[in-house]
């Protein structure tokens, strides 16, 4: 996957060459990849959640920085409705100290070395609508529909346990585009919900710079916040993205 996205990038970057007038905004169609470093402050896990044994999984993988990439595409139907979807892998993986003896998804692990995956996979689906469209500002808010595709796995010699769940997260989306200069944009972008057993949180905040009337590049800061506390499961993580985004639109 890592190589893929590589290879993206590289098509994406060498269309920044195509340098002209820049154009008014955002286009009908674009497509494009953010990509960089991400970082854990937080990944605590428990499972099952009522008689599991809670545990930093940053013990095994490390707080990072690892490499990501996130695919992204919009439809702007008109000056007023438009749709958005975003393709975020994520998987780590490490070795390190489980500190007690851990119980997890019905295996009982010693303390002592272990290895850990954590994969993290979202397909979101968003439907925008713009209240504000002036020169200088734009606001859309809209709902997202998140499908998570999750895996937390335990290896320890002959032992060996996951816990892997698919589900579905309805969101409220808020994003907003500031134009700075002619050239010059400042995005806002958020995908949030809280209540019941869980929360989520995904924000960013980016420069954006057009390069023409099709390329722009930009960069800036994301970060995802969030989890679950249900019988099954206790899990919550903070992540925090340095970003790079480039984008072709049309």
């Amino acid at each position: 996957m890592r190589n893929r996205i590589l290879l993206l990038a590289a098509l994406l970057l060498s269309g920044v060459a195509a340098w002209g007038q820049a154009g008014p905004g955002e286009q009908p169609f674009g497509i494009g990849l953010e990509t960089g470093g991400v970082w854990f402050s937080r990944n605590d896990i428990r499972i099952p959640s009522d008689t599991g044994t809670e545990f930093d999984m940053t013990n095994l993988t490390g707080s990072g920085p690892n490499f990501f990439g996130r695919l992204h595409g919009h439809w702007n139907i008109n000056d007023k409705h438009g749709l958005r979807m975003v393709l975020a892998p994520l998987e780590v993986s490490g070795t390190g100290d489980l500190p007690e003896d851990t119980e997890f998804a019905d295996e009982v692990f010693p303390a002592g070395r272990a290895e850990g995956v954590y994969k993290f996979n979202a397909y979101k689906f968003t439907y925008r609508y713009t209240f504000v469209d002036t020169p200088k500002l734009r606001w859309r808010v809209g709902f997202t529909g998140v499908v998570r595709d999750a895996n937390v796995e335990l290896r320890q010699g002959d032992r060996q346990a996951n816990d892997d769940n698919v589900g579905f997260v309805p969101a409220l989306h808020l994003s907003s585009d500031y134009r700075l200069a002619e050239r010059w944009m400042l995005r806002f972008d958020f995908d949030g919900l809280a209540g019941g057993p869980g929360r989520i949180f995904d924000i960013a905040l980016l420069f954006d710079y057009a390069v023409n009337d099709n390329w722009r590049i930009g960069g800036g800061y994301r970060t995802l916040e969030g989890g679950a506390d249900t019988d099954d499961v206790y899990s919550f993580g903070w992540l925090h993205y340095a970003v790079l985004d480039v984008r072709y639109q049309f």
